[in-house]
């Protein structure tokens, strides 16, 4: 109860009514998106959905005490995340204390896409192990296609509208910037920008160079 007059004494009582609709109307979404449009389930512990996400497809989908949806953040009230695992073989495991902005796409196709713990994931991400169709004309509509698993070490940091393509590894502590299509292995704790991306700074490593 403190709590409440401490917030109403800050911000106002319009701003506690306010957030108690939001609360409300995302709570009717998540549910509704989970359950309603959702034909696959998700397996963990300690996992928050805080924003309206679909998981689909016959795999594995696993969360570990992560977060998804964050608010106030764009898309947090009109996006929806969209978490694949197509085949009965694939499998998306996401590690602990990870955080993952609103607006994702993770589509795990054939093998396996792994987030480690404590990366932070920002908004309109793109993730996938897959091309999804052919690059010949005769196999574009045949399911002859590349699927290479994904690896996102722990600590990375994710900017927004990234594309990470499959077959990638992001080695730990590493920085993608916004906008960055990512289609090459990045080493730990480098800043990676562009499109492609390619390295354009290299963090220090637990305080030393």
């Amino acid at each position: 109860m403190n709590k409440i007059f401490g917030f109403i004494k800050k911000h106002g009582i319009r701003k506690l009514l306010f957030e108690i609709f939001i609360r409300f109307i995302q709570f009717f979404r998540v549910n509704f998106y989970r359950y309603c449009f959702s034909n696959n389930s998700v397996s963990g512990v300690g996992f928050k959905i805080n924003s309206a996400t679909q998981f689909v497809g016959s795999g594995s989908i696993l969360i570990d005490h992560a977060s998804i949806g964050v608010w106030p953040s764009p898309g947090f009230i009109n996006g929806v995340n969209y978490l694949e695992a197509r085949s009965k073989d694939a499998v998306l495991e996401i590690g602990r204390s990870t955080f993952i902005n609103n607006n994702i796409t993770i589509i795990v196709d054939r093998t396996r896409v792994l987030i480690g713990e404590r990366c932070l994931l920002g908004n309109n991400v793109f993730i996938s192990d897959s091309d999804f169709h052919g690059l010949e004309i005769a196999d574009r509509n045949n399911g002859n296609y590349k699927c290479l698993p994904v690896t996102i070490e722990d600590d990375v940091f994710v900017g927004g509208d990234v594309k990470i393509l499959k077959g990638v590894r992001i080695g730990a502590g590493a920085i993608i910037a916004n906008g960055s299509i990512v289609t090459r292995n990045v080493e730990p704790y480098t800043v990676v920008a562009g499109i492609p991306a390619r390295v354009v700074k290299v963090l220090k490593k637990h305080g030393k160079s």
